[in-house]
């Protein structure tokens, strides 16, 4: 985990995803125009009656294939399946817009899968995270100041994507959780990643210091949702906070670096990137041929990203590590 905008996903993309996640982290509606109709409920109260108990549920267990158990879907949420395409037939039949069914839009199942395009979205941002991961990993010497951290944030990231791939496959309760938690904690760790490549470097003391500070944020943030109340609004708001902290650390360093290091262009054009691709998740339009939404537009638009802001981590690292090499002060 909604509808386009109220999506949390993504995060994910290496350092930068601020503004993205922003707008991705916003507040999910659970209940919607789709659901609340007399005709939904009715038809989904009906086929649990019907289709749900006894003899029948037990021809429905066995008739179900096996990736469709194995990824949790009951005969309830096959009924509420049928049911909603039954409500959309009638919403268009009158002309009307089609409606979102609990915060989200109605979307054409393939296989397990309840949101494919968003889905393979989601796999292929995670599949270019890895490649762009080894890429560093073979190309960057461990020596090189930075490498860690970054390795470190590379797995980080590589965890949001594939919660992000799993909550698009089948949205449950511990997979929405799990794609903010792992979206918030992208956030946080790229505001580490920017302390420690600003700050650290010169004083390991004061990233030290920052890092507990995240770790205990971070701890907070989620045992607040967890435990007290998931509170939409709340983590829409903390999201955009962290986020525009990390957004204009990353572009102060941008600025100050943009006469000594040459490559400071392209951290600068993955901030715009991000703001632009960004403004996708606000077309929220009825997914064309029930598939692909904004929100999967999104996400497939970001994959090239990872290629440009990995090149920027190989040639700030590898500066780094010729630089320490020649005893000189790093900026």
């Amino acid at each position: 985990m909604a509808s386009a905008l109220p999506r949390c996903t993504s995060v994910r993309l290496p350092a930068l995803a601020a503004a993205v996640l922003l707008l991705s982290s916003a507040t999910t509606v659970r209940s919607s125009q789709g659901d609340k109709e007399p005709v939904y409920r009715d038809c989904v109260k009906q086929c649990v009656r019907t289709n749900c108990t006894g003899t029948r549920l037990r021809g429905f267990q066995l008739a179900q294939p096996q990736y469709m158990a194995l990824t949790g879907w009951t005969c309830r949420d096959d009924c509420r399946y049928q049911c909603m395409w039954t409500t959309v037939g009638l919403y268009q039949a009158e002309g009307y817009r089609v409606p979102q069914f609990h915060g989200k839009w109605p979307f054409a199942r393939f296989l397990c899968f309840e949101e494919p395009a968003s889905a393979l979205a989601s796999l292929l941002n995670g599949l270019a995270c890895l490649l762009m991961m080894l890429r560093y990993r073979s190309t960057v010497p461990r020596q090189s100041p930075m490498y860690h951290t970054i390795n470190a944030f590379s797995l980080v990231s590589l965890n949001a994507w594939f919660w992000s791939t799993v909550f698009h496959t089948r949205d449950t309760y511990l997979t929405e959780k799990m794609d903010y938690f792992c979206a918030t904690a992208v956030i946080l760790y790229s505001i580490y990643l920017c302390c420690v490549r600003t700050l650290g470097l010169r004083r390991p003391g004061v990233s030290s210091i920052v890092g507990v500070l995240l770790i205990l944020a971070f701890t907070s943030h989620v045992s607040y949702l967890t435990f007290v109340s998931f509170d939409y609004g709340y983590n829409m708001a903390a999201n955009a906070t962290i986020g525009m902290v990390n957004l204009l650390w990353w572009l102060c360093w941008c600025w100050q670096n943009r006469r000594t290091l040459p490559y400071w262009w392209k951290c600068g054009l993955v901030v715009l990137l991000l703001h632009g691709l960004a403004l996708l998740e606000l077309l929220d339009f009825p997914p064309l041929l029930w598939v692909l939404d904004a929100h999967a537009v999104w996400h497939l638009s970001t994959v090239p990203v990872h290629f440009l802001f990995y090149s920027f981590l190989i040639d700030d690292s590898l500066y780094l590590l010729n630089t320490e090499k020649m005893g000189v002060k790093v900026e």
